[in-house]
């Protein structure tokens, strides 16, 4: 195993995907989508005046 964190991950994220590198990066792909579309979700909440408007206690 490598010594700097980030590739410690990769290596853990290949041998899930059974040494497949074509599947670790659907894998990584589907996931990148997903905190995607969840940022777009934050994205618009803020836009509407959500639950993190200025002044909003729910973050702290």
């Amino acid at each position: 195993m490598s010594s700097r964190p980030s590739e410690n991950a990769i290596d853990r994220i290949v041998a899930s995907c059974n040494g497949d590198l074509h599947g670790a990066l659907r894998a990584l792909l589907l996931v990148n989508e997903q905190l995607e579309a969840e940022l777009q979700q934050l994205y618009a909440a803020v836009a509407l005046g959500g639950p993190f408007e200025h002044g909003s206690e729910v973050l702290h």
